[in-house]
């Protein structure tokens, strides 16, 4: 039996969902996208259909309340539209560190589907998961029924990624563009931030970067640097910037020399094309790469992650407004914890010192601080205050590491906007924290 006999149309593909069935997706843009943007046609059939994602990119009619009653949605990270589809009612976070988010769930449940995108089969037989494996393979394995949306628009990848055909149930024929986001453009503060934190980058460094206007800061300010590395569980658009800079090489790295290492890849269309085909980036399990054990092992490696709120103890809440769920805790402590083990390890949380936030008295919109004597009612602390090292705010650098409580809380007054360190002052008396 060659590959091609094991092409089904989508309609056919949608036709193996049953009520009650446990249907797992991949990650970003390694989502099923035919089978997601499509799956709300056959709610008059089902009930009770849990699709388990992470990061969803598609947008699908499935979310939205009508339909309720036929699918539910357990996600591992919110993106937009899970934020939104989220007061529906029917959707859930699942708590997890990333690197145990495919273990721990299969102890829990195990998948009746796993759908996600990957490249033809080449002459071998082999298709690649692309542009993530995360948990992809984890839940491949487990699944009783494998489904691959085959689309040559995708960027063949090394590393775990690697699948024969013969190892799938059905293939789906796609052409749809492999999902971009787009490139946040660094503010004013982002930009300060980012110097203090490029300031912290040494030459010959192994870094983890995220998204949005501060990680793309600090990419603008490392054009200087040298040889750094990267083991990474997100590949951004700004590192490959940065190696066609011949800043990133690997050449001072101590696990996986001259690689880049990354769990997923997610950015604009470059990314995807620099990684098509290119052996100098291995996509590895996310078990593996995001294991504290694993980035310890890594000499010099500095972890860089951003927050929405951080207490006088150096809580961070990073995931949650109060107790609304906005994006997931991710890899933030196994990266943050793998650097604090590495030798000349680094880790970095990073946050604006204020933001504004709509009154709900007044209905204005008025400013805040984002250091806070204690955190919101039922803030989720996605990083503990033992595992915190370094946090940035555009009025310095707060080093937290080995301090007591009564300087941890002057440190971070000193880096909270000025306009507020005097309240957060009074009330850290208050509180007894000094």
């Amino acid at each position: 039996m060659g590959y091609r006999d094991k092409i089904i149309s989508i309609e056919q593909a949608l036709s193996l969902v049953k009520s009650n069935d446990m249907v797992v997706t991949g990650l970003g843009a390694a989502e099923a996208q035919l089978f997601m943007n499509n799956l709300h046609t056959i709610a008059g059939r089902v009930t009770n259909v849990t699709i388990t994602n992470c990061l969803p990119t598609s947008n699908g009619e499935f979310l939205k309340p009508e339909y309720k009653n036929s699918f539910n949605v357990d996600g591992w990270f919110f993106s937009p539209p899970l934020r939104k589809a989220h007061l529906n009612g029917n959707i859930s976070y699942i708590p997890n560190h990333l690197h145990l988010a495919g273990y721990k769930r299969l102890f829990y449940v195990k998948p009746n589907i796993y759908v996600g995108a990957a490249t033809p089969p080449d002459k071998h037989g082999f298709m690649s998961l692309s542009v993530s494996n995360t948990y992809e393979r984890q839940m491949i394995d487990a699944a009783d029924i494998v489904i691959l949306e085959i689309n040559s628009n995708y960027p063949r990848t090394f590393g775990d990624v690697e699948i024969h055909y013969t190892e799938v149930d059905y293939l789906v024929e796609g052409d749809y563009l492999v999902p971009t986001i787009p490139d946040v453009v660094s503010g004013e503060k982002d930009m300060v931030i980012g110097k203090y934190i490029s300031n912290m980058i040494n030459d010959g460094d192994c870094i983890q970067l995220g998204i949005g206007g501060i990680p793309n800061a600090v990419a603008n300010y490392l054009k200087y640097k040298k040889d750094l590395g990267v083991h990474t569980e997100m590949l951004t658009s700004k590192m490959v910037d940065l190696v066609n800079l011949g800043v990133i090489n690997g050449r001072k790295k101590t696990l996986h020399k001259g690689k880049l290492v990354c769990a997923f890849a997610l950015g604009n269309k470059a990314l995807y094309d620099f990684i098509d085909n290119n052996p100098s980036v291995i996509m590895m399990a996310g078990k593996y790469v995001n294991d504290p054990y694993v980035i310890g092992q890594e000499d010099n490696m500095v972890s860089i992650n951003t927050t929405i709120e951080v207490d006088l103890a150096g809580q961070c809440a990073s995931e949650s407004i109060g107790h609304v769920q906005f994006s997931g805790a991710g890899g933030q402590a196994d990266t943050a914890i793998g650097a604090q083990n590495s030798k000349n390890g680094r880790s970095i949380i990073a946050l604006y010192s204020t933001a504004f936030v709509k009154n709900p008295q007044t209905g204005e919109k008025e400013e805040i601080s984002k250091i806070v004597p204690t955190l919101k009612p039922g803030a989720i602390v996605s990083l503990s205050r033992m595992d915190v090292d370094y946090v940035v705010t555009e009025y310095g650098i707060a080093s937290l590491r080995g301090t007591n409580m009564k300087e941890r809380t002057k440190r971070l007054i000193n880096i909270a906007h000025p306009k507020f360190r005097e309240e957060i002052t009074r009330q850290a008396h208050e509180l007894m924290f000094i």
